[in-house]
């Protein structure tokens, strides 16, 4: 008996399977691109992603025959949806949560409810990255497939009814429509009526952690899997990555390192909402019962990608690049503002201060994992107020694999980075929650205390800890010094 999980990002997918003895004994990766079919336009081929999903399955599906998948369930990215028809067909490509289209539309919303009175229904910081946005794009500009579409679902509810399951929205991932209320646990009536999106084409909202269904057998066969493999509704892919990294109670927080770095704390139910958006923090659900989270993050692996492919070439592997990182702080700047700014703003764009002729490729590479560190610093005082143990971070996902990535993070914060035996951490998490559904394990403590444990601690250095805290007062006075100049660009 083993566990299936399966993890999309932004910029690849994979496939795992885990063995009830602990251990990893398969796992599978497909890399793809994103589309720029016209300037602030980022999308994903949705029926490249399919057959490349199904490509990771079937990989590890042949890999685990002496053990065979008893359940699965998927992470995935949030915000990007895809129009199917009911015989599961995919009808267009995927609007990423980085594209500009539908901005217009969040200036309506918020004249219409208000922020604060926003925020009670659908707590998020408001922008255009969201689902709602783009479906309201869709149904003004490409008004034949938002008809023809019977429902648009997040990827890791897509992947479960493509393998043959109701269609259904987990509760993590509807949050990140904009369509959602929290307190409800159910699509919003005011929110729904206001953007004129039926209801029935999002399907039935589930708590993650359900059972849907089970891949169906002609599928199954397609993929090498058993027949009646249960499917379990998975999550937004941080959350999954919390559930992987042991983050199954409140006051702690742990840290993804994938196309996105996210620091995502994990508490319970606040009793005032509207102190986490002083804060500026959202509230989601977490994919265990009677938790929350939040998420602080930017788009670190995206960066490094782009880096990769524009200074050097898809052929150059992470760790060739990481050997040309110096072991010294550098004395460059990096505003990371490349396509998800602070709150969004349209005005602002990616800087790299401090260049030389003699600046070399791998000082740039560090300075761009810099700035995206020191990106978060104010946001952890943040998570101090509200209580988070921020003493250490158990780190995970591929990022988490680089040692200079990690020191680099522990220097600049002066806290220990854990890396876990499996750093995987959205893949195990959603295997995690595949078998706690289906009562493999009696709780999440149980599945936990088997997956979850360190590797290697990376201990921060004082003496280039102090570098980074002087470093830190330059990079908060970057962007208020070129917020003018970037604004008329």
């Amino acid at each position: 008996m083993s566990l299936l999980g399966i993890d999309l990002g932004t910029t690849g997918c994979k496939a795992g399977v885990f063995s009830l003895d602990g251990s990893c004994i398969a796992q599978a990766y497909r890399e793809y691109d994103m589309l720029h079919p016209q300037p602030g336009w980022s999308e994903l081929d949705s029926s490249s992603i399919w057959k490349k999903t199904k490509e990771v399955i079937a990989e590890v599906a042949a890999q685990a025959k002496h053990d065979p998948v008893t359940a699965l369930s998927v992470s995935a990215f949030g915000e990007a949806f895809v129009p199917v028809s009911k015989d599961r067909k995919i009808l267009d490509n995927s609007i990423l949560c980085v594209d500009d289209r539908g901005a217009e539309h969040i200036d309506r919303l918020v004249d219409t409810f208000g922020r604060e009175a926003l925020y009670r229904i659908n707590p998020n910081l408001l922008g255009p990255n969201y689902s709602m946005p783009k479906l309201l794009w869709l149904r003004e500009h490409r008004k034949a497939i938002y008809e023809a579409a019977d429902y648009f679902l997040l990827w890791s509810d897509l992947i479960a009814f493509m393998l043959g399951c109701e269609a259904v929205t987990n509760n993590s991932h509807a949050n990140r429509t904009l369509l959602f209320d929290l307190d409800k646990n159910d699509w919003s009536n005011e929110l729904l009526a206001w953007g004129g999106i039926p209801r029935e084409k999002l399907g039935r909202v589930v708590p993650g952690g359900t059972v849907v269904g089970s891949v169906a057998d002609a599928m199954a066969a397609e993929l090498g899997l058993p027949n009646g493999v249960q499917v379990v509704s998975g999550g937004h892919d941080q959350c999954c990555n919390a559930l992987g990294c042991g983050g199954i109670s409140a006051g702690r927080a742990v840290y993804g390192m994938g196309s996105f770095d996210c620091i995502t704390p994990i508490y319970k139910k606040p009793q005032d909402a509207l102190h986490m958006l002083r804060e500026d923090l959202n509230i989601e659900h977490h994919v265990l019962p009677d938790l929350y989270v939040s998420f602080l993050y930017n788009q670190a692996g995206l960066l490094t990608k782009w880096f990769r492919d524009t200074f050097a070439n898809a052929s150059v592997s992470y760790e060739q690049l990481n050997a040309e990182i110096p072991e010294d702080p550098t004395r460059l700047l990096v505003l990371p503002h490349f396509d998800v700014p602070p709150h969004h703003s349209p005005d602002t764009s990616g800087v790299i201060v401090g260049l030389k002729t003699h600046t070399t490729r791998g000082e740039i590479l560090k300075a761009i994992i810099e700035g995206s560190t020191l990106y978060f610093v104010h946001g952890i005082d943040a998570l101090r107020n509200l209580g988070i143990d921020t003493t250490g971070f158990i780190a995970s996902g591929g990022g988490s694999k680089s040692d200079n990535g990690l020191q680099i993070r522990a220097d600049i914060f002066g806290i220990p980075f854990i890396r876990p035996r499996i750093t995987e951490a959205g893949l195990l998490g959603a295997a995690m929650l595949a078998g706690i559904a289906t009562g493999v394990f009696n709780s999440a403590q149980d599945a936990a205390a088997l997956f979850v444990c360190a590797d290697r601690i990376f201990e921060p250095d004082a003496t280039r800890h102090a570098i980074y805290l002087e470093k830190h007062v330059l990079y908060q006075q970057l962007y208020p010094s070129l917020k003018p100049i970037l604004k008329n660009l």
